[in-house]
């Protein structure tokens, strides 16, 4: 007997986020639809994201190949207002003088051509569309294979390709998906890290101060760093912190150049998962912590794929580490429309959690969460600490991949769960956190969301609290902005 599961959503909703941005606003008021704006939420929340996806008549063959474009959300006693602006890049202005694809892209797109044009052409555009953060005077918008652009924090304007006070060469990788350390050594800083793959890969990992302090570091100065090497290909979009160590999680991946050369597919269209391949944790030890100077610790990891961690902490000897394990490495062909997806084919995200010993080289693992979820993160205060309470983007039903349609709070000690859905023809993104100043509760602020409106073919901002996940407010954005990668809240 064959049993179809219902689904509350429209696929044509879903979809139909995926579009190019034709404004660039400054400063719009906002209103909210409900609620009210928390008049203590003071700052601006920063979201980045594919904005441009459709050229001269030619899609994308996947979102994470579209450009870059930040938009900031700032906050100040109960108002609100948005600005964005897409990130001027190298590749950028070329098209938009060129009214086409000029560059291939990594997750699949091709020039025009076919693949006589495409072929050994090896150029990679650097299109800034996967994270924004703020470090010093700069706010940098991150894509993991390349130096990031800096841009004006206020205005948005592109400053051009930053090199960090020559911390990095020029077209260096550097990740899109730093680590914010709270201060376990005394004052806050940004862990960061830099890949370079190949049949040996080597992990650059890098510290930096955050903050200004008389007579000491300065806000974006480099703290320590180390490289060390590993065997294997090396693929990390993600990786997560504690105070004495670095955790990467190498995912058993293959990458054949050859297609990519050959002009038939992108680069990451060439990865695959190694047949009976072994993933490994990599403990790298900080600089700053207990194990500085010693090798890195090498331990068998479960079988799966991982993009995200939500945190990782220490417990005693052990390394606890929670993840969004897939079954496999999700894709999409060279023949498949992004916008078209079985959602059903594709492997969904389980929160699963992970007890690393790095003395007796052993892992146990536990899971936390049967709902397919992306995009997890902590109390920012307790990120590398043992938390108690995470939030997530997650799918309407139970069991099963779909979409992402809610919101979850989840008590990593009890299994209890909140939720709030925008279904059914809402579509969330990543969610930020933003603790409440002054509180002393770890569930104690917000929760912001922008959320993709079907019905409107536009996107809200949901402002939820944080430790009921009651709707505080929603605000009816002046903007369609397409589906999003990540974000971050600075404080004003």
């Amino acid at each position: 007997m064959t049993v179809t599961l219902s689904r509350g959503y429209d696929r044509a909703d879903w979809a139909s986020a995926f579009r190019n941005v034709a404004v660039e606003l400054d400063d719009a008021p906002l209103l909210a639809a409900r609620g009210t704006i928390p008049p203590e939420l003071h700052g601006t929340l920063y979201r980045n994201g594919p904005g441009r996806l459709e050229r001269g008549g030619q899609w994308v063959h996947h979102p994470f190949d579209g450009d870059g474009m930040i938009t900031a959300l700032r906050f100040e006693a109960g108002q609100a207002s948005l600005r964005n602006r897409f990130v001027r890049t190298e590749g950028w202005l070329a098209e938009e003088q060129a009214g086409r694809f000029v560059f291939r892209g990594v997750f699949g797109t091709q020039k025009p051509g076919g693949v006589i044009a495409n072929a050994f052409d090896l150029r990679l555009k650097n299109i800034g569309n996967t994270h924004v953060v703020r470090l010093g005077d700069q706010l940098l918008a991150l894509w993991e294979a390349s130096s990031p652009h800096a841009l004006d924090p206020v205005s948005l304007e592109t400053r051009g390709v930053s090199l960090l006070d020559g911390v990095l060469k020029p077209g260096e990788a550097f990740s899109a998906h730093p680590r914010f350390d709270p201060g376990h050594h005394g004052a806050p800083r940004m862990v960061s890290f830099g890949v370079k793959s190949g049949p040996r890969s080597t992990i650059r990992l890098m510290e930096f101060a955050t903050t200004f302090e008389p007579g000491g570091p300065q806000a974006g100065e480099l703290l320590s760093e180390r490289s060390d090497s590993f065997k294997g290909f090396a693929f990390l979009h993600d990786f997560a912190i504690t105070p004495n160590w670095a955790v990467f999680l190498q995912n058993a991946i293959d990458f054949n150049p050859l297609p990519y050369v050959l002009g038939q597919k992108g680069a990451a269209q060439c990865l695959r998962s190694r047949r009976g391949g072994q993933a490994q944790f990599w403990l790298v030890p900080r600089n700053s912590g207990a194990f500085a100077g010693q090798e890195p610790r090498l331990i068998d990891a479960p079988e799966g794929f991982v993009f995200h961690h939500l945190n990782a902490w220490e417990d005693g000897n052990e390394v606890v580490l929670d993840s969004i394990f897939y079954a496999d490495f999700p894709s999409i062909g060279p023949d498949q429309d992004f916008r078209s997806i079985d959602f059903d084919l594709i492997p969904e995200g389980m929160l699963e959690r992970c007890r690393i010993d790095p003395v007796a080289g052993r892992v146990s693992t536990t899971r936390l969460s049967e709902r397919c979820c992306e995009f997890a993160m902590v109390n920012p205060e307790r990120e590398g600490l043992q938390a108690r309470y995470a939030w997530m983007a997650v799918a309407e039903r139970e069991t099963g991949n779909d979409p992402l349609q809610a919101l979850k709070k989840l008590d990593l000690e009890t299994g209890e769960r909140r939720l709030w859905s925008a279904g059914p023809r809402g579509f969330v993104s990543e969610p930020v956190m933003v603790p409440r100043p002054g509180a002393t509760g770890e569930d104690d602020g917000w929760v912001l969301c922008v959320v993709w409106n079907g019905a409107r073919c536009a996107s809200d901002l949901v402002i939820l609290d944080a430790a009921t996940m009651a709707e505080t407010a929603l605000v009816e954005l002046p903007l369609a902005i397409p589906h999003g990668l990540h974000g971050s809240f600075e404080p004003a």
